[in-house]
């Protein structure tokens, strides 16, 4: 999760500043040689290929910031997070694809860089890379898995993400319901937030707010890196010499880089990416297979889709985007559940001929799962829209009802997962919905702007 800010490097160094104030930022990046004595990689793509890592690094953290943010426990030394970062052969286009730290994973034969032990080619999960072989190993490991030769590598750590979102003056998300976490000390309410660089870090650590566990919290990761380029890009960083130095010295202060990434390829990517925004960057996780797939000796791991994910490390190697191409559309209220989730039955509540079809349709039109069969209430008629609802289903009926404003809740123990409009003489249109997490019910690429807040 730390990596997140490595991305900013890329970002922030398209304000073209001058060669040497990068070299004297250039030697605040420690240096490691992940590529050394590498044989059999795959054959090099069009444009360029990151690979992102964030690594436990709590034991920088101060105790007070341990204590506040919930930092406590030994480092794991392995990797919390793991991006491939696709930059286009234009530069006008970053494609950001996370690969879950417990993915299922076959290692290359390896010496161990602890033990000095040799080992053999074995299963294991993919953080785990790290810790055996260190950043070798983990390039080793995801060119295995991926078929994508791995350009530069940029490694993250705990501080520089804290100091990186306070340098910028915090960061806005926005959540469309309260996010709550015991373990990291999260607690945010519904609705928008500025967050600096420890609460920052505790809402893209949150594995516990719901029950995706790591896959949400990816996600919540790929919104936040999608906010992080949007406030970098929109703050006047970009053109501020000396804002641009506080920066990239925060995110540099702690990264470790490979040899060839330095002052020529930030300024090569800053040239190229002036007009770099939240719309040029796209987001997604490898498909998977099987959320919990047993593996003797190492447990519960996560098993790719390895058609689909074939298919998505295909389209890196190629260049191409990831997110198809889509017409302007009005903005959309922010809702917990996707439209395309909920199912619902329309009843004409009136004496209006075809209100309920011409409900309905809107509905459906909006992404909602609806019969297409609407009823006619016998009773009296109803002046006021209302959504009936189970109560188990009551985060599904808030958004269907965000769909219909000024409608009323009704609250109906043992309806069911069918959720029920019952339409009223008020009447007027649908508005358009969409859920927090735009990748539900639909493709799993996301595009910046997509996930910011409205």
């Amino acid at each position: 999760m730390r990596a997140l800010t490595t991305v900013s490097v890329v970002v922030l160094a398209s304000a073209g500043i001058g060669h040497a104030v990068l070299s004297s930022l250039d030697a605040d990046i420690a240096r490691v040689d992940p590529f050394k004595d590498m044989k059999n990689r795959p054959e090099g793509g069009n444009g360029m290929n990151l690979l992102m890592v964030g690594t436990d690094g709590r034991d920088k953290v101060t105790e007070a910031e341990r204590r506040k943010y919930r930092l406590g426990g030994a480092p794991c030394h392995c990797t919390d997070t793991v991006m491939i970062v696709h930059i286009s052969e234009d530069r006008e286009r970053a494609s950001i694809v996370s690969l879950p730290r417990d993915s299922y994973a076959e290692a290359p034969a390896h010496t161990d860089a602890v033990t000095g032990k040799r080992h053999g080619a074995h299963a294991l999960k993919l953080n785990a890379a790290y810790a055996e072989g260190g950043p070798t190993l983990t390039v080793r490991t995801v060119e295995n898995m991926t078929h994508v030769k791995i350009d530069h590598y940029l490694e993250v750590d705990f501080t520089s993400f804290m100091k990186t979102v306070d340098v910028l003056g915090g960061v806005h998300i926005c959540t469309a319901q309260p996010l709550k976490d015991r373990y990291t000390g999260l607690d945010l309410a519904a609705g928008p937030h500025l967050l600096g660089g420890g609460q920052a870090l505790q809402y893209v650590r949150s594995r516990h707010t719901d029950g995706s566990s790591d896959l949400g919290r990816m996600k919540r990761q790929q919104r936040f890196l999608a906010s992080l380029v949007s406030q970098a890009t929109s703050s006047g960083v970009l053109l501020n010499p000396m804002k641009f130095r506080d920066v990239t010295r925060a995110v540099l202060g702690s990264v470790r880089a490979d040899k060839g990434f330095g002052t020529d390829e930030l300024l090569d990517l800053g040239r190229a990416m002036r007009n770099f925004s939240p719309s040029s960057s796209e987001f997604t996780t490898v498909p998977i297979g099987q959320v919990a797939y047993p593996v003797k000796g190492i447990g519960s791991t996560v098993k790719w889709d390895e058609t689909k994910a074939r298919r998505l490390f295909q389209e890196l190697r190629e260049d191409k985007p990831l997110a198809a191409p889509r017409a302007p559309r009005p903005k959309a209220v922010r809702v917990a559940v996707a439209p395309q989730q909920i199912r619902v039955q329309i009843e004409n509540g009136t004496s209006t001929t075809g209100l309920g079809k011409r409900v309905d349709g809107a509905l459906a039109a909006t992404g909602f799962r609806t019969t297409g069969r609407p009823t006619t209430g016998h009773g009296a008629a109803v002046r006021r829209t209302v959504v009936a609802y189970d109560p188990r289903w009551d985060r599904s009926a808030k958004s269907l009802s965000a769909a219909l404003p000024g409608s009323e809740l009704r609250a109906v123990p043992g309806q069911g997962p069918l959720l029920k409009v019952i339409a009223g003489a008020d009447f007027r249109r649908v508005t358009r919905v969409q859920a927090e997490d735009a990748t539900q019910g639909e493709s799993g690429v996301v595009t910046g702007d997509q996930v910011v807040c409205p």
